[in-house]
């Protein structure tokens, strides 16, 4: 008999609804075969599905794209609390961990509504990896696209550990408004494109994250990974915030992803060593997943296989 599962959908890192980035998110009850995880994730077509299975302490969280299993994703993990907390399998303000192909995730779950101001919607807690940054010279085809949309040689480049590419823009490049980027992407620079500039005050209009406005902005293409823009992408904030708290020598600052779908979060250092991103989500829709399960779910290989992916 085929048995439901909870899901829904968390568009995480915004305020307001038809915003920031979504993600689903679904609870299962036994371990899942990768390949019905990944059949599931192109069928529901999220930049992530987030699939969690309860432990005995904590949660096991894998993350997929429509196309593949990715070893960290910020945004769906966000949404993965938000969820947890909306199906009182979180309370509030309750601190657990995610197991993980990057290791335990430590989060947090939002506020009681009443605890918070009147109208201020969820913020969670999670705390992301970051990676160090190696500067170098562009790649040829990434450096003449660059200066063809912008006209204008870009400040700096990075390569990092994670596989992404970072490009700092001067603050009056037109981030905002560059159009296919990512079609036009070659090489290494498909698996992942941060390109980020300073936000000077008036050059936009005023955005906030929980009422600060942004320090920094980016925007983050990966076709590789088969995204072609990701919408808010908290794994490419958790990276690039360290050199931004320097540049401006403050322990916290706000990051902003000026895309279609906008959102942003406050970055703080944490005693890891590790970024903790605070962000807050919307809600919208949640229901019952009824999926044919395989014969193999829960079995003893399909096990194995998460034991070795979430707790190596």
């Amino acid at each position: 008999m085929v048995r439901g599962l909870p899901a829904a959908l968390v568009e995480a890192f915004s305020e307001v609804p038809l915003g920031g980035n979504g993600a689903a998110v679904v609870a299962l009850d036994r371990p899942a075969p990768v390949a019905w995880m990944q059949r599931l994730a192109g069928r529901l077509q999220q930049s992530e599905t987030a699939f969690l299975l309860p432990l005995d302490q904590g949660w096991a969280l894998r993350w997929f794209t429509p196309t593949q299993e990715v070893p960290l994703c910020g945004h769906a993990t966000l949404a993965a609390v938000l969820a947890l907390s909306h199906w009182q399998r979180l309370t509030p303000e309750e601190s657990t961990s995610f197991l993980t192909r990057s290791g335990p995730l430590l989060v947090r779950a939002p506020k009681p509504p009443t605890a918070a101001p009147h109208g201020e919607p969820p913020f969670a807690e999670i705390v992301l990896p970051t990676f160090p940054l190696y500067p170098g010279p562009p790649p040829r085809d990434l450096l003449r696209l660059l200066q063809e949309r912008l006209q204008e040689a870009p400040l700096g480049f990075w390569q990092s550990p994670l596989g992404y590419q970072v490009v700092l823009l001067g603050a009056m490049a037109p981030l905002a408004s560059m159009e296919g980027v990512s079609e036009a992407l070659t090489g290494s620079a498909r698996q992942g494109l941060v390109l980020m500039q300073a936000v000077i005050e008036g050059d936009q209009p005023a955005v906030s994250v929980a009422g600060e406005r942004p320090d920094y902005q980016l925007r983050f293409f990966a076709p590789g990974l088969g995204i072609n823009e990701d919408p808010v992408t908290g794994s490419a904030h958790a990276l690039v915030a360290p050199y931004w708290m320097a540049q401006l020598n403050r322990p916290r600052v706000v990051g902003w992803q000026c895309s279609d779908r906008p959102g942003g979060m406050v970055c703080e250092g944490s005693s890891s060593g590790m970024i903790r991103l605070s962000g807050s989500g919307h809600l919208l829709w949640e229901g019952t997943l009824w999926a044919e399960p395989e014969p193999c779910w829960g079995s003893s290989a399909v096990q194995v296989e998460w034991q070795q992916a979430c707790c190596p």
